[in-house]
C-alpha cells in the first residue's frame, strides 16, 4: 500500500490517498475533487477541470498518466 497526497496528483491540499495501485489512488483523487467541488471548494476547482479533460481526452493525457504511475512506483511501502 502507497500513499499519495492530493497535491501530489495536481490538486490543491494534502488529503492523502492510500492504494495498491496507482490507478487506485488517481481514482480516489478524482472522487475527492468531484466531492471537493460538489461542496463549493473553489480551491480544488483548477484540478477538477483537469481531471475531467484528462478523462475527455485520455491520449492527450498518457503523459500525465504516465508521471503519476512513475511517481507512485518510486513511493516506499506504507
Amino acid at each position: 500500500m502507497k500513499t499519495m497526497t492530493c497535491r501530489q496528483l495536481g490538486g490543491p491540499c494534502d488529503l492523502e490517498h492510500r492504494g495498491e495501485s496507482a490507478d487506485n489512488v488517481i481514482n480516489a483523487q478524482d472522487q475527492h475533487l468531484k466531492e471537493a467541488e460538489k461542496a463549493g471548494d473553489e480551491s480544488h476547482l483548477p484540478a477538477r477541470k483537469e481531471m475531467k479533460d484528462r478523462w475527455r481526452h485520455p491520449k492527450k493525457s498518457m503523459g500525465w498518466y504516465r508521471d503519476m504511475k512513475q511517481a507512485f512506483a518510486d513511493l516506499p511501502e506504507s
